[in-house]
């Protein structure tokens, strides 16, 4: 049901039944929106043998990349790794599974994935590695590879703002992945800035309506800067 409060007081109570094995799917780009109390508790939780499908694994001790330290996560699915070493000695080592995935890709996987369409074709990756073991198919002359699209057990979302009944509202390019992984999770569950009443929300603004929201929690975030540049 859309109506009902889906405010939770704890990060416990908001990752409830996260169980090691399941698959995470976690909005963010680079450090740029990424749920932080909710990957903090994960680290907490010490859940082992994820699948995490993000844009990228954080850094070196923040963001996603603090759960490569006690090697909580089996498989990461991204479109981008170049900036955390222990996910490359990991990867190297033969200890962390990596599938890349072209950025846009990536985000029609989740958006598919959301939608309730199993699969899709698309130019991208076509004659590279990318297409090894993937049906082909012509259309209009060109030839296309199908990619499968993407469901998580738990999507982690972070927002500027929502009501008690998870509509949300993203903020500037902080909306970057959110919205695609808002969709493509069994349980939801919105990190935000802040808790608003509903009527402090011009419906034709809502980024993710909150039928697609099982969980909202308050949070409070550090926001680094990934890449400081001065002159």
């Amino acid at each position: 049901m859309a109506g009902f409060n889906k405010v939770v007081d704890s990060y416990e109570a908001a990752l409830d039944g996260l169980e090691d094995g399941m698959a995470v799917i976690a909005g963010g780009f680079g450090l740029c929106g990424i749920p932080e109390g909710l990957i903090a508790n994960i680290k907490q939780r010490g859940t082992r043998d994820l699948t995490v499908v993000s844009n990228n694994c954080g850094i070196d001790e923040f963001g996603l990349g603090i759960l490569l330290e006690d090697r909580q996560i089996k498989k990461m699915v991204a479109s981008y790794v170049g900036e955390n070493k222990l996910f490359e000695e990991q990867l190297l080592s033969g200890v962390l599974e990596v599938e890349l995935t072209p950025q846009g890709t990536l985000a029609e996987k989740m958006r598919a994935g959301g939608a309730g369409i199993p699969a899709f074709y698309t130019a991208t990756g076509y004659g590279t590695p990318i297409a090894e073991g993937k049906p082909v198919a012509e259309f209009d002359g060109k030839q296309y590879i199908q990619e499968r699209s993407i469901t998580g057990d738990f999507a982690i979302v972070k927002a500027w703002k929502a009501d008690r009944y998870g509509n949300a509202i993203y903020r500037h390019t902080a909306q970057n992945f959110n919205p695609l992984a808002a969709t493509a999770g069994k349980i939801t569950v919105l990190e935000v800035e802040e808790i608003v009443e509903p009527s402090e929300l011009d419906p034709t603004q809502i980024h993710t309506p909150g039928i697609y929201v099982n969980r909202v929690i308050k949070g409070t975030f550090e926001k680094r800067i990934e890449q400081r540049t001065t002159r």
